[in-house]
């Protein structure tokens, strides 16, 4: 079997399964690796499936309620936007169009097991589902210089940071949901290191450096924070923007009321499954690796409880529409990724849940989103026609097609165009420099807050 077929084999087997399937099932394996009894694992495993599959059903659900309200705004502001937005599906089906997408796995847990070797990570990356990110940023190496290995190296060198970026939270991701020994791998969290410099100047407002997050606006409001009530109050605002007759207006507040009232409840699932597992893997990896405490990396659905992630991406719906009208540079229909969870997890991250500084960091990264998705365009129209790829199939009326919600746009673009400089283009190569800075930052500081709790811990410690 060569690449294109091992490859196209991988492809078909992901996208008839999914998350849902692919993650318990290598949940399970790592359970019984880590010698938990075979029921334990297993059971584990099909529940984390179950909490993946509710996850998707209520983001989709959201998604099919929602995104006729943006297409009506967008109707009723009597824009042309040429770009189709195909979603992060169509992100997939192009890296797995590669020849060499399957060389991917194992370059990723290579490269994890050295820096867990070298004490140079304390995570153990089982999101294996999303090496397609990586993929998808080595294609972009290949369509912009024609060469392999480079795409290869630079695909090495987001493994590293995604590693290192899952330590830097882990220790916070912990406090914030609760569920001990996780960790987010995804690329989505890089955008915290473009949001992370301007949250440090948003903490300088008094009015914005305190407790903000959704339990404390129940405190203050009272009744109107509340899921179900807030999520109504939402729906309508939406059908109102949509310009929904009364019947329909309703319908959608209750929609997105029961929306908001099932996702922590889904969340509670992620915790039942990953704690037994969590827990088995930190007690094997203790005895392999002593005096270290390493984490599991995953897939971002697990921070789902979080009532400030959905309060933001909901937000960002009518932002993202905004921004599409009024953007001049911007060509792409938002549509397939208007429900933008890359928009608030990084967000809920750097900000601790602070919601109000989500909402502005939320509303400062749309335009990110739409003019990568625009520049992506041409390059992304050109694979899907070239290789065959099912996205081909939906090009817009331009001819072209790409995705309004790219994880971690601005590493994305900046990692795999950065050599566009030799072709006179010197954005991508200026927006990696910038990112390298603020991750930099970002790094300083979040590394001396987990050296400070250490330093607690261990005091706290020697005085019981």
């Amino acid at each position: 079997m060569d690449f294109a077929a091992a490859s196209a084999w991988i492809n078909g087997f992901l996208s008839s399964v999914g998350a849902a399937v692919f993650v318990p099932i290598i949940m399970i394996i790592m359970g019984l690796v880590v010698r938990m009894k075979p029921k334990d694992a297993i059971s584990s495993g099909i529940l984390l499936g179950v909490a993946f599959t509710g996850m998707s059903m209520l983001i989709s659900y959201m998604g099919n309620i929602i995104s006729p309200v943006g297409e009506a705004m967008l109707k009723h502001i009597g824009i042309n936007l040429p770009i189709l937005d195909g979603g992060w599906t169509t992100m997939a089906a192009i890296a797995w169009s590669w020849p060499y997408a399957i060389l991917m796995f194992p370059l990723m847990i290579v490269i994890n097991i050295i820096m867990l070797i070298a004490n140079k990570t304390d995570t153990f990356n089982a999101d294996l589902w999303n090496v397609w990110g990586k993929i998808f940023t080595a294609v972009g190496v290949v369509g912009l210089t024609g060469n392999v290995v480079l795409a290869f190296v630079i695909a090495a060198i987001q493994i590293v940071f995604e590693l290192k970026t899952a330590d830097l939270f882990a220790d916070e991701i912990n406090e914030l949901t609760g569920i001990p020994g996780v960790t987010c791998t995804h690329k989505m969290v890089f955008l915290a290191a473009i949001y992370y410099p301007i949250d440090k100047l948003l903490r300088k407002i008094p009015a914005l450096n305190h407790k903000a997050d959704a339990e404390a606006l129940h405190e203050k409001v009272g009744i109107f924070a509340e899921n179900h009530v807030l999520g109504f109050i939402l729906g309508c605002l939406f059908g109102l923007l949509g310009q929904y007759d009364l019947g329909k207006l309703l319908t959608l507040g209750v929609q997105c009321a029961m929306c908001l009232t099932l996702f922590p409840v889904i969340s509670k699932y992620f915790m039942e499954a990953l704690s037994p597992i969590s827990e088995a893997v930190s007690d094997y990896m203790h005895g392999k690796f002593e005096g270290r405490k390493l984490v599991v990396g995953l897939d971002w659905p697990f921070l789902g409880g979080s009532n400030e992630i959905w309060l933001t991406v909901i937000w960002g719906i009518p932002v993202t529409v905004v921004f599409a009208f009024l953007l001049p540079q911007n060509q792409i229909l938002p549509f397939a990724g208007i429900v933008n969870i890359a928009l608030a997890v990084p967000a809920y991250l750097v900000t601790k849940g602070n919601l109000p500084r989500m909402i502005i960091l939320a509303t400062i990264g749309v335009p990110i989103f739409l003019l990568v998705g625009t520049a992506f365009a041409p390059f992304i129209s050109h694979l899907a026609t070239s290789t065959g790829a099912v996205a081909a199939k939906a090009l817009g009326s331009a001819g072209l097609i790409s995705n309004s919600s790219i994880d971690g746009p601005w590493f994305t673009y900046a990692f795999s165009q950065f050599l566009d400089i030799a072709n006179g283009n010197p954005l991508p190569l200026g927006m990696l420099i910038v990112w390298l800075a603020g991750y930099g930052l970002m790094y300083h500081d979040l590394s001396k807050e987990q050296k400070a709790r250490k330093a607690a811990a261990s005091a706290e410690a020697v005085e019981e």
